[in-house]
């Protein structure tokens, strides 16, 4: 028997003493703060990988507007 797998009964067992612990309810609710708080994550990079693109089209736009300069 090696230590670093596990297989179905051993998942189950842990599964069955972790129910016994801290309940379904409690399980349930902590899943769902997790859920919320990944969904919160991924908007929150969304966000910033919006106002990045703003702000790069923003600078190239501004770029372009510029007169151009004649050479001497």
């Amino acid at each position: 028997m090696s230590f670093g797998s596990f297989g179905a009964f051993e998942w189950l067992v842990i599964l069955i003493i972790v129910l016994l612990l801290f309940g379904v309810g409690r399980i349930s609710k902590v899943m769902g703060e997790l859920g919320r708080g990944l969904r919160a994550f991924k908007e929150g990079l969304q966000g910033e990988l919006d106002a990045q693109g703003q702000e790069e089209e923003h600078a190239a736009s501004s770029s372009s507007e510029r007169p151009q300069e004649p050479m001497s």
